[in-house]
């Protein structure tokens, strides 16, 4: 899955196009690019669109915004997506992963870490790359199969992200246990820095698939001051 995995790259300034392309390709990943929103909408919709692996899609794009072209994308698959953001951009970042995305990157970044994010995102993905020994986790109606990545929610299908997903698996692995924020950054998303609204907004989304009243979690618990738990009864 990650040798030669096929990178979208999406945003409309050519010389960091270029950058990120050369990089990608250096690391033995086949790149495609899009300078616009529609392009990559087009990419992605064609015949062999379904053949993009990944996304690395810019929020601020000359047509369609970039939460725009992601929301567009989730409503039709779980294809993983990692934004491409300025620092002043905060509230933009926030929006782009309650519509869906994986992660992000801060521009500017080095060429290293984009790689090393991409990676990351695509471990989740890779049957058996990031799932433990269990192959199948169970509680309270919850059902993760970590071989055909299937869930499903009082025996009802329900589509996940492959963060979600992830995610999911980490808090069922281990029922009861109250995991901080700092350990579900490195365990998910391999992160060393703090970053709080990338654990919250990707909990509230998971909530959203998996609780009948995400107000009112059953499933997923929130510890004040501690971090979040899985109830498997």
């Amino acid at each position: 899955m990650m040798r030669g995995a096929k990178i979208l790259i999406v945003d409309d300034d050519e010389m960091l196009l270029e950058v990120v392309q050369r990089k990608l390709d250096g690391d033995d990943f086949q790149t495609i690019t899009a300078t616009t929103g529609q392009e990559a909408l087009d990419i992605l919709h064609a015949p062999d669109g379904a053949s993009v692996d990944l996304v690395l899609l810019d929020i601020r794009l000359p047509d369609i915004e970039g939460t725009t072209v992601c929301q567009q994308i989730r409503q039709r698959s779980s294809l993983p997506i990692i934004m491409l953001t300025a620092k002043t951009e905060e509230a933009d970042r926030i929006l782009g992963l309650e519509l869906g995305a994986d992660d992000y990157i801060t521009k500017p970044f080095s060429p290293r870490e984009m790689v090393a994010r991409v990676k990351a995102v695509l471990r989740r993905v890779a049957p058996g790359g990031t799932m433990g020994e269990h192959k199948l986790l169970r509680g309270a109606g919850v059902a993760l199969d970590l071989n055909s990545r299937e869930v499903t929610v009082d025996g009802e299908p329900v589509d996940l992200t492959p963060t979600q997903m992830r995610l999911l698996q980490v808090l069922m692995e281990q029922p009861g246990r109250v995991f901080s924020t700092d350990e579900l950054l490195d365990l998910v998303w391999e992160y060393e820095q703090y970053d709080p609204h990338l654990v919250e907004t990707h909990i509230s989304n998971l909530r959203n698939r998996i609780e009948k009243d995400p107000k009112d979690p059953t499933r997923i618990i929130t510890v004040r001051s501690f971090g979040y738990k899985f109830i498997a009864e």
